[in-house]
């Protein structure tokens, strides 16, 4: 990737297709009647998660996916951070990813939060050394201390994410994901991420964020990229892209 007359490209999504198959629950009758009649027809339907979905964010946005549930968002966020591939078009991204696709991702369960602070660390590009170096710092933002020893499987959900959290932060990425799961914290904790989003925001740092809490997107970002029924149906500065989100709804 090359820069663009806005900037140095750190994401970059060019006519992007994903499907899934949608797999129906038969009764034994409805299998036995399909496979008597030579295996007529599909026991699934194709579902078109993204439709040709292009565009590009540069260094230092901070952008937010808008769309109803089933509009794409979440799954744009897993192929920008590698998570699924496209199956036609390319995504090409630039740079160290981090954040948050959903509550326990990377998290192995039976490892102490201390040991999958290390091991999510290392996933995300940090020597041990450097681990070593912010320890502190990232157990203090989660503020689970009591608890860094116990192994995950015994952890709430909310402390999860605090973990998870708190780890992507101190990774200094580059372009930082981050897909509802602030919905999981108590609301200081809350406040907290959004004041840390701000504060990389403010560095220079790349953000992506998915969010049905539109005063808190409008908040956080300065773009608004709007889906529908997987495609890029509006694209524009977060006011006028929240504006035309409900709009919609009102239609």
């Amino acid at each position: 990737m090359t820069a663009s007359p806005d900037g140095l490209v750190m994401a970059e999504l060019t006519n992007v297709v994903k499907e899934f198959d949608l797999r129906h629950t038969r009764s034994i009758k409805e299998y036995i009647v399909w496979w008597a009649t030579g295996r007529r027809g599909q026991l699934s339907d194709n579902f078109n998660a993204l439709d040709d979905v292009s565009f590009t964010i540069t260094q230092g946005e901070s952008v937010a996916l808008l769309g109803f549930n089933g509009s794409g968002k979440s799954t744009t966020l897993k192929l920008v951070s590698g998570v699924m591939l496209p199956d036609s078009g390319s995504v090409r991204v630039r740079g160290r990813i981090a954040g948050l696709i959903e509550v326990g991702a990377g998290m192995h369960p039976d490892l102490t939060g201390r040991e999958n602070v290390y091991l999510n660390g290392a996933i995300l590009g940090l020597s041990e050394q450097q681990v070593d170096e912010r320890f502190d710092s990232i157990v203090a933002f989660s503020g689970i201390e009591k608890f860094i020893d116990t192994e995950v499987k015994f952890y709430s959900s909310g402390m999860y994410m605090r973990l998870a959290f708190a780890v992507a932060v101190h990774t200094d990425p580059d372009l930082f994901l981050v897909d509802e799961v602030l919905a999981v914290g108590d609301e200081p904790f809350q406040r907290k991420c959004i004041a840390k989003m701000k504060e990389l925001r403010a560095a220079g740092q790349t953000l992506m964020v998915v969010s049905h809490d539109l005063e808190l997107i409008k908040d956080i970002c300065e773009r608004g990229i709007v889906l529908e029924h997987g495609r890029v149906v509006h694209d524009a500065p977060i006011v006028e892209a929240v504006d035309f989100l409900r709009s919609s709804m009102s239609d």
